[in-house]
This record gives structure tokens, sequence and C-alpha cells, in this order.
């Protein structure tokens, strides 16, 4: 097993990966910037050190004192959590140059999952079903791309290969708007991702978000650990998320997850990864692979009974997964409610001092959270303080229980979206299940 695991991340993740560490007997080093001293995992790290100030591209994103900070430790791999420098491939290959391990896919299965064009290139060779679409990046025959439109059918969505969190995409309805858009798309690709390919494809109007989660090794074995539904958003960020996804059969679980599996042996993928999918008419179509651990990875915990994050240290470590496919169960639901430092309403970042944390329990709940009273959220990071998970015998249960834990629930100082998280789990539509992913912002009254 690993000796020593630097992590290279904040909050409540950071936090997660200590704990695993811990259970495996792996000590642990907590990169921290200055804006996070008084963290939880930074308190409870055997090691800590300081890599500069709270601006991420001085601290989390700053690959040499990373690197660095590795060294002076003589920690032998890197976590790169989720979010910051986890699905970056340069850093995964300086990582690995510098005589460490990254806890995570190869460099090269992130180059080729993480420009969109390639990736779908290689899922429809391994079998795995994808949107209609181009194929390959649009080129500057506008003649040869409306013919594609039209081919595909109106409506269409053209994408930044390079992109990703919402951006990069414009939707077109007829061919009078389309090469314009393409343009468009192209410079903001530009700027955002400095590569200005895009492509098209069809865009469906009421597709679900339904992800599979994957574990691979280094020995080309790859198992699948069922799907999420993720279709609870808001301006393309992830607001409820759930497994089992509603609706979804297991004969579909099985079909479109063996497939999953077959991709990560076929490209030689190392490590936990996702595989996200948009869901109409009872037919899966893949958009993108996510090369690092989900923050919605709880609820595919809850309902498997596998520690992912165990599991990814084990496959670093070079060992070989101990489990097949006919091992994995599921069991229940599980349901997670991101908690999020911001305004209900307005949705503006709340940073402050929490003057008073009360966490919930009882049955079947679980909380991931670095918050504790009297710690101060910072405003130079992402708003999410945490995530509550519900798991139950059935969705009713895990609803149930989701919702006396958001009445349980205690933070004082700081404004919180759990009053909205309250007010959806009174939606009749989200009781009933399989909400489409324009559904809450529609509710918001925001599209």
């Amino acid at each position: 097993m690993l000796d020593k695991v630097l992590i290279a991340n904040r909050g409540e993740i950071a936090l997660r990966i200590v704990r695993a560490c811990q259970e495996l007997g792996i000590k642990t080093v907590a990169a921290y910037s200055s804006a996070d001293a008084n963290l939880k995992h930074v308190l409870l790290a055997d090691e800590t050190v300081c890599i500069g100030p709270p601006s991420s591209t001085e601290s989390y994103l700053n690959m040499p004192s990373l690197i660095a900070a590795a060294e002076v430790t003589d920690a032998v791999a890197i976590h790169p959590g989720y979010g910051f420098l986890s699905e970056n491939a340069d850093f995964a290959e300086r990582v690995e140059e510098s005589g460490f391990i990254f806890i995570g896919p190869t460099p090269q299965s992130m180059r080729l999952m993480g420009d969109k064009v390639s990736a779908i290139r290689a899922m429809r060779e391994s079998g795995v079903p994808c949107v209609p679409g181009s194929d390959g990046p649009l080129g500057e025959d506008n003649e040869e791309n409306a013919r594609l439109a039209r081919e595909i059918g109106y409506p269409v969505i053209i994408k930044a290969s390079g992109g990703g969190g919402g951006r990069g995409m414009r939707v077109v309805h007829s061919e009078a708007s389309l090469f314009n858009a393409i343009t468009v798309t192209k410079q903001e690709a530009l700027s955002a991702f400095g590569n200005d390919q895009v492509y098209l494809e069809k865009f469906l109007t009421t597709p679900r978000h339904v992800e599979f989660q994957v574990l691979a090794d280094n020995y080309g074995n790859a198992i699948h650990l069922g799907e999420r539904d993720c279709s609870m958003q808001r301006r393309h960020q992830k607001v409820v998320e759930e497994a089992p996804a509603p609706g979804i059969t297991e004969e579909q679980r099985a079909r479109v997850g063996e497939r999953c599996a077959q991709a990560c042996r076929e490209i030689d993928y190392r490590g936990a990864g996702t595989f996200e999918f948009l869901y109409q008419d009872g037919e899966f179509y893949f958009i993108e692979m996510n090369t690092r651990l989900q923050v919605e990875h709880p609820v595919t915990e809850m309902v498997t009974g596998l520690d992912i994050v165990k599991a990814q240290l084990m496959i670093a470590a070079g060992e070989p997964l101990p489990w097949k496919q006919e091992d994995i169960r599921w069991y229940g639901h599980a349901i997670e409610c991101r908690i999020n430092a911001e305004d209900p309403k307005t949705f503006m970042p709340s940073p402050g001092t929490i003057n008073l944390w009360h966490p919930p329990g009882g049955p079947g709940i679980r909380v991931d959270s670095h918050i504790y009273s009297g710690y101060a959220v910072p405003p130079h990071y992402d708003s999410m303080i945490g995530k509550l998970i519900a798991h139950g015998d059935s969705r009713t249960s895990a609803i149930a229980r989701m919702t006396t834990a958001l009445s349980e629930i205690v933070i004082e100082g700081i404004k919180t979206n759990i009053p909205l998280h309250q007010e959806i789990f009174q939606h009749a539509a989200f009781k009933n299940g399989g909400t489409d992913i324009n559904y809450l912002e529609k509710r918001l009254g925001l599209s």
C-alpha cells in the first residue's frame, strides 16, 4: 500500500481522502493555501504544507508548488480530488515525471477523454451509444456544415471540443443562424479553452442526465457500479443527485454499464471515472467522460457498499480490482443534496463565519462536510460547503429521510441553499421521479 499521500485539494473532498487514507494506514500530507489553515483536513492530516496565498492560481493550481510539497514531505503519491488540477493531463504527466504516483488515470487517457471530439470517436468505436453528430470538428466549408446540420436535424447544438461546465455551447434552431453561431462559438472556445475546435450534435429537448460510475485497474480489469441521475441542475451545475436513476431497468443498467466497462478496457483506462449520458425516449447518448472522482460519488457508495476513494488508492498502489462485475449488488436508494454557501434566491455566494453548525442524524443519513462552528467560509473558492446524503430501502424512504434531515440541519451565520432543497423535495414532479435537466430552471423562472 502507498506509504504517504499528498492531498492537492481542499474542503470536504480533502477530508474524505484523509479518512480513506487513515483507514488504509496511509500517512497524509495536506497541501493548503494560507486562507485554509483552519480547514478540518489540515488539522487532521499527519503533515501540512502551505503552498501559497488564497488565490487558486497561486496555490491549488500551482503545479510546481504542489510537486515541491510532495518532495519536501517524502510523499509517494498525489491525490487531486475533484476540480482544480484533477483532470489536467499536464499535471498528471509532471507528477509522474517527478517520480510520484498520480492517483487517477494516465495522462494519455485524460487527453483522449478531455477532448470531446476524440472522446466521442473513441466511444463510438467501443460501441457506446452517442448523440448523432458531426463525428469530428467542423471545418470552414459552410455548405458542408449546413449539410451536416440538415442531416442531423434541427435543433442542433454547437459545442467546444475542449469545453465543459456549460461553457462553449450554442443551440441553433435554423440554418439562417448556423454560420454565425459557429463563428461565435469558435471565438468563445479559443478565448476560454485555448482551442477553437467545435463540433455539432443533435440537440435533445427534454433529456435527463444519467451517468455511470466505473473502476478500472492496471491489469485490464474494469467494472461499473451502476448509474446516477443528476438531472436536477441549475446553470449546468448539479443540485441533487440520486442512485439508482428512476425508471432505468436492470437490463439497461447491465447493457450500458458493460459497454462503459468495455470502453475502459479498450482505452487502457485506470482508476475511477464517470461516463455521462443524456437519456431521452428510452435511449442513452454519451456526451463526455469525467476522468476523476465525482462530487456525487457518495450515492453510489451508499447503494453498493463500496468505498470508491479507497478503491482509487488501492488501484494507484498497483493492486488488482478485488471485485468482478457479478460481485456488485445494489441496495435501496440514495439521494444527495449539495449544500452551498449562497443565497437560496439570488444564488450569490455567501462567505462568512459559521456561528452554529448542527448536522442532522438518524438511520441512513451521511454528512460529508469540512465545516464546524466558528469556521470562516472563504470567498476565494467554490461555494459548496458540504453534501447531505440519505439512503433508504426505497426511493420513497430516501426522500422521507432527506426531508427530515433538511429540517434538522442548522447552519447559522451565513446563507445557504437549504431552503431551495426543502422546496425541491416538496415538488410532486420530483417525488414522481424522472424530471429532465430543464425542470429546475423552469421551476425557478430562469428559462
